[in-house]
């Protein structure tokens, strides 16, 4: 392999000298750059989109929800009981909540809303997460976070008094049966980066939702967070077997399985398409190694005549192919930091919120990828090389010597 390895590199250095074999190599180097670097950039979007979606949806929502069929769930203290117990070691933390539509009304504006009353704080530290501008705190009654898309919508900003409007009794408003009519100070703005969330949801104390909807010491539903969200759908099926009628639980999975049906979607063909323009890159190196073979028979026919062995001339032929694919593939991972660096600093590309439910295009900047991706290109290369070097090595000494 030393001896492989010796003429291997004084053949790097002659290349250098001609026009020819720079030429083809730098378009051998350059379609797997290519390749490696679309390859790469295409799965971390795709890996961020489902991170990034998750962790949004997270922060906003929970991992298990707890619904009622009725109007508000009774014996609350025991339906929480159960969860924290059938949740071990798992959970977070499980906290109630109301959540009802409501009208908001500023001044001559006005669109649905869904208002949220919460009560527990590590739940409100990750809505904070998001506030963009204002400050709230739960012991604050009749305040509101606001989505930006909602608050731009309706032109408000942090301070401002709207005014809410909810039904009484869930019933049609009559002469007999008034709605129920709040006003609410915006306390903050949140900005999740989910279009769903940023222009349909508000929070508030648990006891301003319940004064508004007439419901007093009531909830209808149960917030579940989990410290390992692999866990949310098997962890969903037992609760729904131990809370019957009228609770009813659904995963972050379940809650939102359009989104996460698109991304599966997405997963699958793309790396198979992708990949094929990582094999169609490599299968340039079969054309380069040719071409060499070709310039280099005379030099071949040499070694042959000074008794070098078929599986050397090998050698040296399968180490010029894994040299283009390792500079190939180096640059392909230059050029994809580069590019999805650019990306997220100055967001060339913009992402249409309304229909990718994030505003930034989001980037797993994740080893496995690099290796994973880098791996399978230096494989296929050097499989690909075994063709040209074999036929190398098979090169008559006598025709190479006259060959010109």
């Amino acid at each position: 392999m030393k001896f492989a390895f010796f003429i291997f590199r004084k053949f790097i250095a002659s290349n250098r000298n001609s026009r020819f074999l720079n030429l083809i190599s730098g378009i051998a180097i350059s379609g797997i750059a290519l390749g490696v670097a679309t390859l790469i950039i295409a799965l971390s979007v795709i890996s961020g989109f489902e991170k990034t979606l998750t962790l949004k949806l997270t922060d906003i929502d929970s991992h298990i929800r707890v619904y009622s069929f009725d109007k508000d769930l009774p014996y609350i203290d025991n339906a929480i009981s159960v969860i924290d117990s059938i949740c071990n070691p798992y959970i977070d933390y499980s906290s109630p909540f109301l959540s009802k539509l409501a009208l908001i009304s500023y001044k001559n504006r006005k669109d649905g809303v869904t208002v949220k009353g919460i009560i527990n704080q590590k739940y409100l530290n990750r809505i904070k997460q998001n506030i963009t501008e204002g400050s709230f705190g739960l012991n604050k009654s009749n305040k509101l976070i606001l989505g930006k898309t909602l608050a731009q919508k309706l032109l408000l900003k942090v301070g401002d008094n709207v005014t809410l409007f909810a039904l009484k009794n869930d019933e049609i408003p009559s002469p007999d049966n008034l709605p129920n009519i709040e006003k609410f100070k915006v306390a903050a703005i949140f900005e999740s980066g989910i279009a769903e969330y940023d222009a349909s949801i508000a929070f508030t104390d648990i006891s301003s939702a319940q004064n508004l909807f007439s419901m007093p010491d009531s909830y209808n539903g149960i917030d579940v967070k989990l410290n390992d969200i692999s866990k949310a759908d098997s962890l969903t099926l037992l609760i729904r077997k131990q809370l019957r009628y009228p609770y009813y639980a659904r995963s972050v999975f379940e809650l939102h399985k359009n989104i996460f049906t698109w991304i599966s979607l997405q997963k699958k063909p793309i790396p198979i398409i992708l990949g094929l323009i990582i094999i169609v890159a490599v299968f340039n190196i079969v054309g380069t190694l040719l071409l060499m073979v070709i310039e280099r028979t005379h030099e071949v026919g040499v070694l042959k005549s000074f008794g070098t062995k078929k599986r050397q001339i090998v050698q040296i032929f399968l180490l010029q192919g894994f040299y283009l694919a390792l500079i190939g593939t180096l640059a392909g991972n230059i050029v994809a930091i580069i590019l999805m660096e650019i990306q997220t600093k100055f967001n060339i590309i913009k992402v249409p919120a309304s229909v990718y439910f994030v505003t930034r295009v989001p980037f797993d900047f994740s080893y496995e990828i690099f290796l994973v991706v880098s791996a399978i290109t230096l494989l296929l290369a050097l499989l690909a090389s075994i063709i040209p070097s074999i036929i190398s090595s098979k090169i008559n000494p006598v025709t190479a010597l006259r060959f010109d």
